[in-house]
């Protein structure tokens, strides 16, 4: 993400100060709840959706996952990263290649 779109995030939370409700659990909740919300946009049909909705509910769970890092004092970069390494050693890519099984089943 655009460090000015992190900035924009940070000052609205900031305006308004809200950082006193940003506990980690606070956040994980709002993800969550947000991700439930995204999901809705597909519940009768994964074909005919809202795509304007999605993207505003899509956009809410990365505000509040920038809002969790912030408070973590975590880089996004930094854990994408490192959980990456972690998959593509769970899901090589000779083994897993077209297939959707977990990695202990491949």
């Amino acid at each position: 993400m655009k460090q000015e779109t992190v900035d924009r995030i940070r000052k609205f939370s900031d305006d308004r100060d809200w950082e006193q409700f940003h506990s980690p659990e606070n956040l994980a909740k709002s993800i969550v709840i947000e991700g439930a919300e995204l999901l809705e946009c597909f519940q009768w049909s994964g074909t005919d959706y809202d795509l304007q909705h999605v993207k505003e509910e899509l956009a809410d769970v990365i505000v509040y996952t920038q809002n969790l890092l912030d408070k973590l004092g975590l880089d996004a970069d930094e854990i994408v990263n490192m959980k990456m390494e972690q998959n593509e050693k769970k899901y090589p890519v000779e083994k897993a290649k077209g297939s959707s099984v977990k990695y202990d089943q491949l």
